[in-house]
């Protein structure tokens, strides 16, 4: 193998529409390694076909990768090495893999890094939105309430910030964007390296209504962004107060809700807006 010669769990990225974007390296490791586990065996069949190579798999999903750490941490013992995959892009970056490459480093085995394509970096890189500083948030929760909430929740973060999002919610995210942070610059990156890419920027409700007119525009899979908020002004004592009093009331086990309800009861201002902070105050904890 071109790789050292003792056994590992090699995490390989693969491309995420376009098949050029696999680099040499990837390609090498996963013709030399003992065995495959793959997010969906059937779609990295099909990149192993493009490769021209025959390599035994195993499926790892959300599933069953609990169950499958004792299987392949026995193969790493044996001596054998094995490449992790998901179906596009990097493993664990909101795919399958956290889990057995935690066990596996708490057992002492070597994992070893095969970086290539990333949907999230891929995007960022071509948005025009500041990259010094991000917070990529994964999948927004798929009900309602929940995704208003986590986005009013972020609400005053002053970082990039980023999501993936499937086609059946698109709209419903952006609408949810538009309610919960008004006219903040919104990216979509859509079908990133294939044929229809497509980087649409506006407003939540500026895009919303071009997905509406052009349903083309909601296909895909997508990388939504949103611009941070604007630097806050100096905290006020008052509001440095209202910090300290929502972390002392987290801290005894008092509910968000709770907390947020108290703070506006004795400092006055919105309990909605003491309800993210008390949320994000949580979250940071």
């Amino acid at each position: 193998m071109s790789e050292p010669n003792s056994a590992a769990l090699y995490v390989v990225a693969t491309p995420i529409g376009n098949l050029a974007d696999l680099s040499p390296r990837a390609a090498a490791v996963l013709g030399e390694v003992a065995l495959v586990a793959a997010e969906d065996t059937r779609h990295t069949a099909r990149l192993m076909r493009h490769l021209g190579l025959s390599v035994p798999m195993l499926s790892l999903h959300e599933h069953n990768e609990a169950a499958r750490v004792e299987q392949l941490d026995a193969r790493l013992a044996a001596g054998e090495s094995i490449a992790l995959v998901s179906d596009a892009g990097t493993p664990l970056i909101s795919d399958p893999g956290f889990v057995l490459v935690r066990e596996l480093r708490a057992r002492g085995r070597r994992v070893v890094p095969i970086p290539g394509a990333c949907a999230l970096v891929a995007a960022l890189s071509a948005a025009g939105l500041p990259t010094d500083r991000f917070a990529f948030q994964g999948f927004l929760p798929a009900k309602g309430g929940a995704r208003r909430a986590r986005l009013e929740a972020l609400a005053g973060r002053e970082e990039t910030l980023v999501f993936y999002e499937s086609p059946h919610r698109i709209r419903d995210t952006l609408a949810d964007i538009g309610a919960a942070l008004g006219e903040r610059r919104v990216v979509l990156a859509r079908e990133l390296t294939k044929a229809f890419e497509t980087f649409l920027s506006g407003s939540a409700g500026e895009l919303l209504a071009q997905l509406e007119a052009d349903p083309n525009q909601a296909r895909g899979e997508f990388v939504v962004m949103l611009a941070g908020a604007a630097p806050r002004a100096a905290e006020t004592s008052a509001e440095m107060g209202g910090e300290a009093l929502l972390a002392a009331l987290l801290a005894e086990g008092v509910g968000v809700k709770q907390a947020a309800s108290v703070a506006a009861r004795l400092l006055g201002g919105a309990r909605k807006a003491w309800y993210a902070r008390a949320q994000a105050l949580k979250e940071a904890t």
